[in-house]
């Protein structure tokens, strides 16, 4: 059975784990303050062309969002997001359970935009009773979104010039971050997102570490205590050099983006394939999520020798499913999936 269902199906690139061999023995103080944990602060840094950020290392994903949003919000305040946005489908009420509500807009193919921003501040305080009601005062995205599709430069500079007109932190989750910055049309860098938002993160997780994110805050507002809150909420690593190691390794030599473009253009390959099958794509992703619509009769066997993952059904003889690849997805698996393709 060769696997699409996720990106993160495998454990780690190679050079990561010669790291983290190489480096096991050696002892480093605890909680990333460790000489590995510097070091890739200062290739983030040097990525992003941010100097003065502060860049954390938190074991996942939904650490990462929570500790980001709480330590951003006052007690009466929310955070906007897309209906389909991570945090507000698949982190449990992680942001919830921090005493922060999740205000979802309506979105188009996983994406809001600044004029929804607006609007949702503008009838928030319209309310004769808007004292009573939650205030917003974070926006979240996530680069690439969950359905594979990106912000352009220019929508983001729009979002952050309205979050900063209104007050508002802006937050982009990057857990896929890789594979959005090496897609074909991506036209934003690490440096955009450094100068367009209060804080973003660069997952690891799902692009070639065996765990792990790196928070990246610019807003000095972020900056202040902000440990504190990653202790009290159970995101610091006591043994943080295991993060710094692979960080480190990830940045150096731009093994993060080469690994990332792998994926994208193993993910073209099978883009071009579903689209010449006649089969439609359900999202027009450009990223390593490709979401086709396929006959039900076809899924089945493809089911037979292939993972996927169902989207949802589209008709009665038709299904949207989700085919993810990876850093550590092979030519020869990509070759075998679209020749199985060709047959049906």
């Amino acid at each position: 059975m060769l696997r699409f269902e996720c990106d993160y199906g495998e454990g780690a690139h190679p050079r990561v784990m010669e790291l983290l061999v190489k480096s096991n023995l050696e002892q480093t103080p605890g909680y990333g303050e460790d000489h590995y944990c510097d070091t890739a602060r200062i290739l983030i840094r040097e990525a992003c062309q941010a100097p003065e950020a502060d860049v954390h290392f938190l074991v996942g994903g939904t650490q990462a969002n929570f500790v980001v949003i709480e330590a951003a919000l006052r007690p009466w305040q929310g955070v906007l997001c897309a209906e389909n946005g991570h945090i507000n489908t698949h982190e449990t009420g992680a942001v919830e359970a921090t005493g922060h509500k999740v205000l979802a807009l309506p979105a188009k193919e996983g994406k809001i935009t600044a004029a929804q921003i607006r609007e949702a501040c503008k009838a928030h305080y319209a309310d004769a009773s808007h004292e009573h009601i939650t205030q917003p005062g974070m926006v979240y995205l996530s680069a690439p979104t969950e359905f594979g599709t990106l912000y352009t430069k220019a929508e983001l500079e729009e979002i952050s010039l309205a979050c900063r007109e209104l007050a508002l932190f802006l937050f982009v989750d990057g857990a896929r971050m890789g594979y959005g910055l090496m897609s074909e049309i991506n036209d934003l860098s690490l440096a955009d997102y450094a100068r367009l938002c209060d804080a973003f993160t660069i997952g690891g997780t799902k692009v070639g570490a065996l765990f792990g994110e790196a928070v990246v805050l610019t807003s000095p507002l972020l900056k202040k205590d902000f440990r504190y809150l990653m202790k009290q909420r159970g995101a610091m690593l006591a043994k943080g050099r295991l993060l710094g190691v692979q960080f480190t390794a990830l940045f150096e030599g731009g093994l993060y983006f080469d690994m990332a473009k792998h994926a994208d253009t193993l993910a073209m390959r099978l883009r071009r394939t579903f689209l010449n099958k006649g089969w439609p794509l359900l999202y027009d992703s450009f990223t390593n999520q490709q979401f086709p619509v396929i006959p039900d009769e076809a899924l089945e066997q493809l089911g037979k020798e292939f993972s996927f993952s169902f989207w949802q059904k589209m008709d009665g003889k038709r299904s949207a499913v989700r085919f993810c690849t990876s850093w550590a997805t092979t030519e020869e698996a990509v070759d075998r999936l679209i020749a199985s393709v060709k047959t049906l």
